[in-house]
């Protein structure tokens, strides 16, 4: 199989959204190489507004994930996956999800040829015509993972680079002429989330300077913030949330998706690490910012064995009120001060 001759490309990554982010260099590089190619992305449905508007991608196939819920899921996902997919004559399908459901899916549009990592979970290798191994790949980031499988099938992963629409605007927002700072404060994930505290520390210390919130709000967040936070949290799409991020002066952001899909655009990023490995988890981008364990520090300035990842400090984090303490919100502030007036 030579990648420069295939037709029709079909690229499964279902989810999640940082994991989509970090497969965005890949399959960018995959469309260099093979640039008359069409190249179809099966995603998530509420990934799918992500992928329009890339030009690269010729057709996003959303799939409703949660219509296959329960035991007969699975095969209700392959007969819908085969009657969607096994039209196109794709040469060419790659699992970048690495699982068996993914593997399934990918299977089901009947390929020339099926690629997968070697590394992939549930049995999904079987399903797969060609096995790539990625060396170390516990101790690596997942875009240089992904560029490994696309460098693999014979991709240029040369200057590799995230290539997302520019967004939609948010009707009625005006933040022309402010420095502001887009901050991503809550997580899903345990020990994650900023308590309300310290997004209003934050927040205060960093007057007059506008602070937007954006992402999905717990349960106890107040119903009205203080006059300089603009309250976003719940009300952006996707495109609005990429517009945001490019409009802002700087994204501060927990361990999240929106942290990735900002580290994607920028590298005007600081990016909240409590037990996590910034190495493995944070940004991408050499030039993005990381916080973990009192240090401030560029991602380029990082080693995979500086922060290993501490399952101790999940649990202890996860029983606190907050993440950090005063004095280093009040190191975070001063830094963004420092950066947003030079």
């Amino acid at each position: 199989m030579k990648l420069w001759a295939c037709d029709r490309i079909l690229v499964v990554k279902p989810s999640s959204l940082g994991d989509i982010i970090h497969t965005l260099p890949a399959v960018e590089a995959i469309h260099r190489t093979a640039p008359n190619a069409k190249i179809d992305w099966l995603v998530n449905t509420e990934w799918a507004p992500l992928l329009e508007g890339i030009p690269f991608i010729s057709r996003v196939i959303p799939f409703p994930r949660r219509e296959f819920r329960g035991p007969m899921g699975g095969w209700r996902a392959w007969k819908w996956a085969g009657d969607r997919l096994n039209r196109s004559r794709y040469d060419l399908a790659l699992d970048f999800q690495g699982l068996c459901r993914s593997a399934l899916l990918a299977r089901s549009a009947k390929p020339k040829h099926l690629a997968g990592f070697r590394q992939a979970r549930e049995g999904a290798p079987f399903l797969y015509d060609q096995k790539f191994p990625v060396f170390n790949w516990s101790g690596r980031h997942a875009v240089d993972r992904n560029l490994d499988l696309a460098s693999a099938v014979g991709a240029n992963i040369a200057n590799p680079t995230f290539c997302l629409p520019p967004g939609d605007e948010i009707p009625g927002l005006n933040l022309s002429g402010e420095q502001t700072v887009l901050l991503h404060p809550f997580s899903r994930g345990e020990g994650k989330s900023l308590s309300v505290d310290e997004v209003l520390e934050l927040a205060k210390l960093l007057r007059p300077h506008t602070v937007v919130l954006v992402g999905t709000p717990p349960e106890d967040v107040p119903i009205q913030w203080p006059p300089f936070v603009v309250d976003l949290l719940g009300k952006t799409t996707l495109p609005q949330l990429i517009h945001l991020i490019r409009r802002c002066s700087w994204t501060v952001s927990v361990d999240s998706g929106p942290m990735h899909l900002a580290a994607g655009i920028t590298d005007r990023v600081l990016s909240l690490h409590t037990w996590s490995n910034p190495s493995m988890v944070g940004p991408w981008q050499p030039d993005a910012w990381i916080w973990r364990e009192g240090q401030l520090l560029q991602v380029k300035q990082l080693s995979p064995d500086q922060f290993p990842e501490r399952r101790d400090l999940k649990a202890s984090f996860g029983s606190k009120d907050r993440l950090f303490s005063p004095e280093e919100i009040k190191a975070m502030s001063d830094f963004l001060i420092k950066q947003l007036h030079s």
